[in-house]
């Protein structure tokens, strides 16, 4: 049999998902909305304040096209345009509260239909569609290198990771900091919590790998109450973000912690915390970068060391 024609195989698998997902409807989820209209809603209801230009920029649309979009859900009431008091010759762009209000429920349902786009797969089977997402993303996205080989790749996690996280974060942090193994025995039990009350609709985990081996990752779960553990409505915990030695200098840090923001941004948190502790010179700096703030500090003596933990928090909305 004849190898298939690649390009053959992209086109048919165009054909399919188009379909599976219901893009080729009147409205996109039942709505009176196009695709594009639906996500220059979901772009302006998680972009606060942004302009055309930045939109033509991420969407990679014409700007005649962009205008006529913009001017159809204006006259609709659902996007304001402002002048932006920083510099008079641009426009900013932001959703109405009617605008907002109509988004929301078409929103829920575009989450509602991605996860019965996985229900019915045994996890084994959804982690290797999440994992094929992924790697389409990272390797035909935008920052992706045209010549030679990507300096790594992101992936959802799969079976085996766990044991990886666990072991390179006791080893790392008892080289680096002289932690004893009682960290390590922390990290356990927040992976084995990790995978017990995996939800993938609002949990998620990525591994760095480069060459087939893992240099990296980071978690981003349901925060919950440290005392009853019960959920915090809105809230998501960056959790276990680790870099090797031989990936440092790539900024891999900040792209797995970019890439909890747009998770939760996606899943629908309005704030993400974390937890970490003011040694951690490196992963501080990543998270102030980042746009988190430091809102609370205690001293504790833990894993050997007296130490100053310190709890950092990152608002969506």
């Amino acid at each position: 049999m004849p190898a298939a024609d690649p390009l053959e195989s992209i086109r048919a698998f165009n054909r399919f998902y188009t379909r599976r997902i219901g893009v080729l409807n009147e409205g996109l989820l039942g709505s009176p909305y196009s695709l594009a209209e639906m996500r220059l809603l979901w772009e302006l209801a998680h972009c606060e304040h942004t302009t055309a230009t930045e939109l033509a920029r991420t969407l990679d649309l014409d700007a005649g096209y962009l205008s006529r979009l913009l001017r159809r859900l204006k006259e609709q009431g659902l996007v304001d345009s402002t002048r932006s008091p920083t510099d008079a010759r641009q426009t900013r762009l932001s959703l109405t509260p009617a605008g907002r209000t109509a988004f929301a429920p078409f929103d829920q349902r575009s989450r509602e239909q991605a996860a019965a786009l996985i229900a019915p797969l045994p996890e084994a089977h959804r982690q290797q569609v999440l994992q094929a997402m992924g790697t389409l993303q990272q390797l035909l996205g935008d920052d992706a290198p045209r010549h030679g080989t990507a300096p790594y790749i992101l992936r959802p996690h799969r079976a085996g990771d766990m044991g990886w996280v666990v072991s390179r974060h006791g080893a790392l942090y008892a080289q680096e900091y002289r932690w004893d193994m009682r960290f390590e025995a922390l990290v356990a039990r927040v992976a084995a919590d990790f995978i017990e009350h995996f939800d993938p609709a609002r949990e998620t985990g990525w591994i760095a790998e480069r060459d087939g081996q893992n240099i990296g990752c980071v978690f981003l779960v349901q925060a919950r109450d440290d005392a009853t553990h019960d959920p915090l409505p809105g809230v998501a915990q960056l959790r276990m973000l680790l870099v090797e030695h031989t990936a440092r200098g790539l900024g891999l840090g900040q792209r797995l912690v970019h890439e909890c923001e747009r998770f939760a941004r996606m899943a629908g948190y309005r704030r993400i915390t974390l937890w970490t502790n003011s040694l951690l010179t490196a992963a501080r700096g990543i998270y102030q970068k980042a746009g988190y703030q430091l809102v609370a500090s205690e001293p504790h003596h833990s894993f050997g060391h007296d130490l100053v933990g310190e709890t950092w928090q990152k608002e969506l909305t």
